[in-house]
């Protein structure tokens, strides 16, 4: 089997998480990225704008500054849970599934299933794994693969390893995983363990860090043992060779663009390079 090719991207939640503190436009996250030293974008529909409507354009923006589009990610108000918005959560899965599939090799991500009314949470579980099922259907047939993200923010379902072997329990072989090591590490899981129990679900990671108490933290300035997740995940079938940094720290509440790129020279500095360019930068 030909050995996989590591290459580093960006996910844009860094600016996301900023709301109205940032007034900029997708193509300024897209020049971000690119002179932080990634070679791909990972980009939410809260931050598509209107490249929303115009994927050929988006795919130009790309090329013009050498990003690769690694995944598209969207959540729902629903949580996922919600029966009564099964519907049109499967109708958001068309759309976006429709505007991946201009770009070959990416992959559509399903935020975590995340508890929004007071029902029984194994009526979540059920809910999301119908959705998951459903929308890894919807681009199976497109030709892309649809994964899911689980997180460890408020109300999650999808939190600790005991929710990990859940939630997989019961969807179809196909179905992606995006391991995320800090919600990982912030749901008190073993991170070795955690990937080795699913390692045929992983398609591609999110690489970020928290320390001791479980806040964010800058790349390497946490518990996140980087050089296992990417020696473990690098071993993992399905892995397409994307680990994905995200960064969701006070520094980058303060300036973005600077700490995605300070993490792109930390890993750098790790001996982590990517393949495409054989430098961090």
């Amino acid at each position: 089997m030909t050995k996989t090719e590591r290459k580093f991207g960006c996910q844009t939640y860094t600016w996301e998480m900023l709301g109205s503190g940032w007034n900029g436009g997708p193509d300024a996250l897209i020049a971000a990225v690119a002179e932080g030293g990634y070679t791909g974008i990972e980009i939410t529909n809260t931050m598509i704008g209107d490249y929303a409507a115009r994927p050929d354009d988006f795919a130009r923006a790309l090329d013009g500054t050498g990003l690769t589009l690694v995944s598209f990610a969207f959540g729902s108000d629903s949580g996922f849970t919600l029966p009564g918005r099964i519907g049109e959560d499967l109708d958001a899965v068309r759309r976006w599934v429709d505007f991946v599939a201009r770009f070959p090799g990416a992959l559509v991500s399903l935020g975590s299933a995340t508890s929004v009314s007071d029902g029984p949470r194994d009526d979540g579980f059920g809910v999301a794994a119908e959705i998951y099922n459903r929308a890894s259907d919807i681009g199976r047939a497109a030709g892309v693969v649809v994964a899911v993200h689980p997180s460890s923010h408020h109300r999650t379902l999808l939190s600790t390893r005991s929710d990990y072997d859940e939630i997989f329990s019961r969807l179809h072989p196909e179905v992606g995983w995006v391991p995320d090591t800090g919600h990982i590490l912030r749901g008190g899981q073993t991170m070795a363990d955690t990937l080795a129990a699913h390692h045929d679900r992983i398609r591609y990671v999110h690489l970020k860090d928290v320390d001791a108490a479980g806040d964010w933290a800058m790349l390497g300035a946490g518990v996140c043992d980087i050089a296992e997740v990417i020696a473990i995940v690098a071993k993992a079938p399905n892995f397409n060779g994307w680990i994905v940094v995200e960064e969701e720290s006070d520094a980058a509440g303060k300036d973005p663009a600077a700490a995605v790129r300070a993490n792109r020279e930390t890993l750098s500095r790790m001996g982590f390079d990517d393949a495409r360019t054989g430098a961090g930068s």
